[in-house]
């Protein structure tokens, strides 16, 4: 996956972007019998936005009607659901309420029960304050109301992306990691870090840097502007004080601040949206934090008494424009992937169809479509059994039944499995992605010596 020498022979499709939206369009390309390769710069799948999101599985309720996103969307909800049961990726259906805090807040929540019925959504309903208090008891003082959408629901983002790669590997993708590509030449020849790849077919999927691979092919359709969310992680102590997805109502900047908890039984808080120059600028800051703490003393006050796991941030590829920038240029046999924002890892697999079908418009012929083999990843859901708690699974095989981290609760046969898979870590945080380790209270101050030992014994 990393290292070694590229083929010399083209390949149908290239693929650039090993993220969420990425890995899903390889595992797409592999239905069908394709020499298919999918490259990133860094040394694992995931590593840039879609490592650091807030992990909503949207209904598309508030995308703008008619726009390619609302559509994808609302498509890629029901390929998501019925896939994350199918693959093992924990999913928890908690419902979102869209708070009022003022009366004009109040006032625009019948416009956006409206707005989601454009969207096919006819589940959202305006509810009064008595019974947002009766379903979120620790809610601050001062709520007037909401927008009740039952359908929204969080789900586990580092799986998803880690069962689409493994499920294309399985199937014959070449996942090719450390490889930037720095130039494109005519033909598709990509001038990378590891030598040249050739293609007949390209994808860009690139994120962040999706505008400046498509002006290497002489395209200036759209300009990343990124925007950086800060998030703070509350202990699993908190996850008692949240009952659904709090929202706020949304602005232009994005969907603003809200509290959810999270599959892995914790609570996140955030994001901020700050518009910044720099596509690296994935650092938080005092002024960042002060202001989520702001915003969440206000929506659930108790949550501030809860002790922080961990702070990160992570950017999205905003653009100009409120939708998605998806292109063919079928003259060049080149698919642009582009302003995939914070609803892409929803929109994933309805993406990945979107772009093969534009594919074949461009004259792919990908020929008869195949079954994959299946996949069942490692559950990392706090309301799923874990090993640890699995007497078959320990009596099978008492590897499962020794904790290693016990913040989380993980095993040294989940770490063992991890190192061994299909697509492995690259890193002890791509570890922490792959089995919660290192992630709780102490932040692998306890675990951390014991997790890097196997991990380098495996090494």
């Amino acid at each position: 996956m990393t290292g070694g020498p590229l083929p010399a022979e083209p390949y149908d499709v290239v693929v650039v972007g090993a993220g969420v939206v990425g890995s899903a369009i390889a595992r797409e390309l592999a239905r069908y019998p394709l020499r298919t390769a999918l490259v990133d710069a860094a040394d694992d799948v995931g590593e840039g936005t879609s490592k650091a999101n807030t992990a909503i599985l949207h209904t598309g309720f508030d995308a703008v009607p008619g726009s390619l996103e609302a559509r994808l969307v609302r498509e890629g909800q029901r390929l998501l659901t019925r896939y994350a049961a199918e693959a093992g990726i924990p999913v928890e259906p908690l419902g979102a309420l869209l708070v009022a805090w003022d009366e004009e807040q109040l006032a625009a929540l019948p416009g956006l029960a409206r707005k989601a019925r454009e969207n096919g959504y006819r589940d959202a309903r305006p509810i009064g304050a008595a019974e947002l208090r009766a379903r979120e008891p620790h809610l601050g003082p001062g709520a007037l109301g909401a927008l009740d959408v039952p359908g929204e629901g969080v789900i586990c983002p580092w799986t998803t992306v880690l069962a689409y790669a493994t499920q294309a590997v399985r199937a014959g993708v070449d996942l090719l990691l450390g490889c930037e590509v720095r130039d494109v030449r005519p033909g598709h020849e990509l001038v990378t870090t590891r030598g040249v790849l050739r293609a007949r077919y390209l994808v860009n999927a690139a994120g962040l840097y999706a505008d400046e691979l498509d002006r290497r092919l002489g395209h200036r359709d759209f300009t990343v502007r990124p925007r950086r969310g800060q998030l703070i992680v509350f202990d699993a102590f908190a996850r008692d004080l949240v009952r659904h997805i709090l929202l706020p109502v949304p602005t232009a900047l994005g969907k603003g601040v809200l509290v959810s908890p999270t599959v892995h039984g914790k609570v996140l808080l955030g994001p901020t949206a700050e518009d910044v120059g720099d596509r690296t600028a994935t650092g938080s800051t005092a002024e960042g934090l002060a202001f989520l703490r702001e915003k969440g003393r206000r929506i659930v006050p108790a949550l501030l008494d809860e002790e922080v796991t961990a702070v990160y941030a992570g950017l999205r590829a905003a653009t100009e424009e409120d939708d998605y920038r998806i292109t063919c240029h079928p003259g060049q046999r080149y698919v642009t992937v582009g302003g995939i924002r914070s609803t892409g890892l929803t929109a994933s697999m309805a993406i990945a169809a979107h772009v093969v079908d534009l594919l074949a418009g461009a004259g792919l012929e990908p020929g008869p479509a195949r079954e994959l083999p299946a996949v069942r990843m490692p559950n990392l859901g706090e309301a799923f059994p874990r090993p640890y708690a699995d007497a078959r699974a320990i009596a099978a095989d008492p590897a499962y039944g020794e904790i290693v981290c016990f913040c989380e609760r993980v095993t040294r046969g989940e770490i063992r499995d991890a190192l061994a898979s299909t697509v492995p870590p690259a890193s002890p945080a791509g570890l922490r992605r792959r089995t919660r380790a290192g992630a709780g209270r102490c932040q692998g101050y306890y675990c951390g010596a014991a997790v890097r030992a196997l991990f380098e014994e495996a090494r």
